[in-house]
Formats: C-alpha cells, sequence, structure tokens
C-alpha cells in the first residue's frame, strides 16, 4: 500500500505534496528537519492522505494534485462532500 499525502506549514503557510510507503516514518522525517525540501516549514501537519494500490498510482495522484494546486485540491474535495 502506498500513500499521496498533503502537509500544511503554519509557519510558513504553505503545503506539501508526497507518495510514501510509510506514512508515520514520512512524517516524522520531515518534522525532524531531514528533509531539504521541508526543512524551513516544521512543524508540518499532516491535512489529508490517500491510499493508492501500487506507487505508479500514487505518482500520478501525487502529480494531477501538484498539477491542481494542494488548496484548490482540498478545495475540490470538500465542496463534492
Amino acid at each position: 500500500m502506498f500513500y499521496v499525502y498533503i502537509l500544511f506549514s503554519t509557519s510558513k503557510s504553505k503545503y506539501y505534496i508526497g507518495q510514501t510507503s510509510d506514512i508515520e516514518n514520512r512524517l516524522f522525517r520531515h518534522n525532524s528537519g531531514f528533509s531539504l525540501s521541508t526543512k524551513y516549514g516544521i512543524p508540518w501537519e499532516l491535512v489529508q492522505t490517500f491510499m493508492c494500490e501500487t506507487r505508479s498510482d500514487a505518482i500520478l495522484l501525487e502529480k494531477k494534485i501538484k498539477k491542481r494546486g494542494a488548496k484548490r485540491y482540498l478545495e475540490d474535495l470538500n465542496k463534492k462532500g
């Protein structure tokens, strides 16, 4: 099982989208400064996760969310209810 996740940094007011097979470890790494791309946004809050069957599916969904923008993607999800 793979996950696509959306994080939010209150200190930077920015979203981050990624994919992983171990969501707990990945969130720990983001909030511990191990990831260069999220090092300066600590603390990161997990706001949404999506489960995918394969890594290929996760990569496709990650790209789709990034293309749309995390904020707009989440707004669209909330509109659908």
